[in-house]
């Protein structure tokens, strides 16, 4: 996300490079280039000369200390106003209540449904409450059964009435439900149009009226650029909505909406939606959005999201595997597994510091695991418990069992050797002083 952007600012920032001091003239030059690359990410003019005005005032009011460079004073200075532009800090959902009630708008096609399955598995997994799910579209084809099957996935109850034609009917008698089964919470998944209609707005707002939610978010596809600002603008007015999800943000390199949507409706973006797993849902964090669009990565979200596919009991399995050497494929390969929850390989690279630009034009294969995992799915069991037992031959076997090259085997049969002596040494508590350093790094 957010590639042309992070790239045209680097450009940009090159402008005072080799400048002694930040002046009117070179920040202007400077201001300009920025100025071009946030209305080539699809940023509103409005937003982004106001935007540039910010940073003018306050890089010229700067002093520049003489071990900072004016180049790094531009870029905390337009670090600091892109935070500020997106909200500041990050904002909660408000799901107290007996029950609280999430109402979801937006229109077709911009991901209500996944969005309120996702929504219902993040408030189950964080916070501990458990939730329904109300299927309140009942206009689009197949609404329902996908709201039923996203449902069964994350293990989490939807209330259906499919003979019912009344979404307003269809919310209350959820609510009613809610309160006599005891669910903490209720999320109302709601029809969307084509495009905004008075029919589709009188009827979100009467459930809106009907069930008094403690939060109304409007989800909006973040790949329709100033479209989805405009459409937010529109809801806002008719809805008054608490809060901004944004979608399909994984799809769209310039960002836009997630920079303008903000100044523009005055209501925080809490969600952002970057795939289709159902624990592909992240809270937004201002600053750390910041980060990515200037090159820096994302170090904590990273840690974050290991840590959600951190199995306690495996870990203690492993390092005591790994105290007694006898860290195998099979062991190899629940690791594979693990890395590859935590979402899209060139995304998850790119959250850490200074690798975001060297691997930019890079095509990162998300099947990059896809041969390993047939080279050690064609071992026997015995192979992959006990890796000695690798001789020429089988390795051969395994090579044209897995559809793959004896060199490739090879290969792979390294890098374990190589991973299991670098594991071997961590376990001496080098890399355990890093890892929870990182744990007990505070949360911006």
């Amino acid at each position: 996300m957010f590639e042309n952007l992070t790239e045209r600012l680097e450009r940009s920032f090159k402008l005072l490079r080799g400048e002694g001091r930040i002046t009117e003239i070179n920040i202007a030059e400077t201001l300009k280039d920025v100025r071009r690359a946030l209305l080539d990410a699809d940023v509103s003019y409005k937003v982004a000369k106001g935007f540039c005005d910010e940073v003018k005032e306050m890089a010229l009011g700067q002093d520049v200390l003489r071990s900072v460079r004016p180049g790094q004073m531009m870029t905390k200075i337009v670090h600091d106003r892109l935070v500020a532009l997106m909200g500041g800090d990050a904002a909660g959902i408000n799901i107290k209540g007996t029950p609280g009630i999430v109402l979801i708008a937006g229109l077709q096609g911009s991901g209500k449904t996944t969005f309120s399955a996702k929504l219902a598995s993040h408030i189950k997994k964080k916070k501990g409450v458990r939730p329904l799910l109300v299927a309140g579209d009942i206009y689009r084809p197949a609404a329902m059964e996908q709201l039923k099957i996203l449902g069964q996935q994350i293990g989490v109850d939807v209330h259906i009435e499919e003979e019912n034609r009344d979404p307003v009917n269809i919310s209350k008698n959820a609510v009613e439900r809610a309160k006599k089964e005891k669910y903490g919470v209720v999320i109302i998944d709601t029809a969307g149009r084509l495009a905004i209609d008075e029919v589709m707005m009188q009827e979100i707002t009467a459930i809106k009226k009907a069930v008094n939610p403690t939060e109304t978010l409007f989800v909006v596809d973040s790949m329709t650029g100033q479209d989805a600002v405009e459409t937010a603008r529109t809801f806002h007015e008719q809805l008054q909505f608490d809060g901004v999800v944004l979608t399909k943000l994984d799809g769209d390199t310039r960002g836009g909406a997630a920079l303008s949507i903000r100044a523009v409706v005055s209501k925080p973006i809490k969600f952002v939606s970057t795939g289709e797993k159902m624990d592909a849902l992240d809270v937004f964090y201002p600053s750390r959005i910041a980060d990515r669009i200037l090159g820096m990565g994302d170090i904590v979200s990273l840690v974050e999201k290991a840590q959600e596919q951190f199995d306690e009991e495996e870990s203690k399995k492993l390092r005591k595997k790994l105290a007694q050497d006898r860290f195998n494929f099979n062991d190899f390969l629940s690791q594979i597994k693990q890395v590859k929850k935590m979402g899209n390989i060139k995304d998850l690279a790119a959250m850490i510091p200074g690798v975001s630009k060297a691997i930019r034009d890079v095509d990162i294969d998300d099947d990059a695991f896809k041969g390993i995992e047939a080279i050690i799915t064609s071992m026997t069991p015995d192979e992959r418990e006990d890796p000695s037992l690798l001789n020429g031959s089988r390795r051969k076997r395994i090579a044209a069992g897995s559809g793959t090259s004896l060199t490739e085997v090879n290969r792979l049969i390294k890098q374990f050797d190589d991973t299991r002596k670098m594991m071997k040494n961590l376990r001496s508590g080098g890399g355990a002083s890093m890892v929870n350093a990182l744990k007990n790094k505070k949360i911006r």
